[in-house]
């Protein structure tokens, strides 16, 4: 529900886009340099190094470090006298996943991704059946490609089914292989030639083999992003890029889909960079581990 922005009391809070303009307590500010040099190393750190990292004098972070010690957010080692978060600021992080809804975060990056790369986007979730779209934004260009909610994405010939297919456990994707290939299979009495494709379809080509599926999604995970270029309809181009959660999961793929003509499907291109910083970013706000060399925060398997 959204707030009425002519209500004056102290219990309003301020939209999030309007946070930055508001009157803010500078130490506090200040102070919290210390801690996100802390969560940046990842390590205990010496006070010297704290100082150095938020650009202050080691006599003007340590009272800092002693407000934070009382409050729980940091602790100091007995032994080497390095300081390292505390449990305070443990208890905030786990109520912060929990909290964390990857649809609900991504969401609204969705349409202001859509202006920038000129192409529909959308966000796809690993469901019953496969990779499923939950949401969409069409992109502002007069000719585009639309996508709909509750499209199930094919696992071995689309971006979307590529993206999770390269981050899921290696033997779960090998059983849905098969799965898909039963699938394909004629039922008895059927007949044994597939039906000829639709006006505009690209013909359905046989599935890969494990193995040559697997070196399409080394290739996947070796860019930290999937695309496809016609296979699914003819004239049709896809890129997908992974969000991954606080353990490293695959939880999202975010999806763009646009005329080939004018699709960019360069692995390192401006829309491919563009979804990769879109993914990483809900990956952040969902506590990821930190990228590697391939955009990826999850490592090979």
């Amino acid at each position: 529900m959204t707030k009425d922005s002519s209500h004056t009391g102290d219990s309003s809070d301020p939209p999030e886009t309007d946070r930055s303009a508001q009157r803010g307590i500078q130490s506090i500010e200040v102070g919290g340099q210390l801690l996100r040099a802390l969560v940046h190393h990842g390590r205990p750190m010496a006070l010297k190094d704290l100082a150095r990292e938020a650009d202050m004098t080691p006599a003007k972070a340590h009272p800092y470090m002693v407000s934070f010690g009382r409050l729980g957010l940091i602790e100091q080692d007995r032994a080497s006298g390095h300081y390292l978060l505390g449990p305070l600021a443990l208890q905030l992080g786990l109520i912060s996943l929990q909290q964390a809804d990857p649809v609900h975060i991504a969401t609204p990056l969705l349409s202001p991704l859509a202006l920038q790369i000129g192409h529909t986007v959308a966000l796809a979730v690993w469901g019953a059946r496969g990779a499923t779209i939950v949401r969409t934004a069409e992109s502002p260009s007069p000719v585009h490609v639309t996508m709909r909610h509750g499209t199930v994405f094919s696992l071995t010939n689309t971006a979307s089914g590529r993206i999770f297919a390269a981050y899921l456990d290696a033997d779960a994707v090998r059983q849905l292989l098969e799965e898909e290939r039963q699938r394909q299979k004629p039922r008895k009495g059927a007949a044994a030639e597939p039906a000829a494709p639709a006006g505009g379809m690209p013909a359905v080509q046989p599935l890969p083999s494990w193995s040559d599926f697997e070196r399409q999604l080394k290739e996947v995970r070796e860019h930290g992003i999937s695309r496809s270029d016609g296979e699914v309809i003819k004239g049709v181009s896809a890129m997908a890029a992974p969000v991954f959660d606080h353990t490293g999961a695959i939880v999202l793929a975010v999806t763009a889909i646009g005329p080939a003509g004018v699709f960019d499907t360069a692995w390192d291109g401006e829309l491919s960079r563009a979804l990769k910083a879109c993914a990483g970013a809900v990956s952040q706000r969902l506590g990821a581990p930190a990228a590697g060399p391939s955009g990826s925060s999850k490592p090979e398997r």
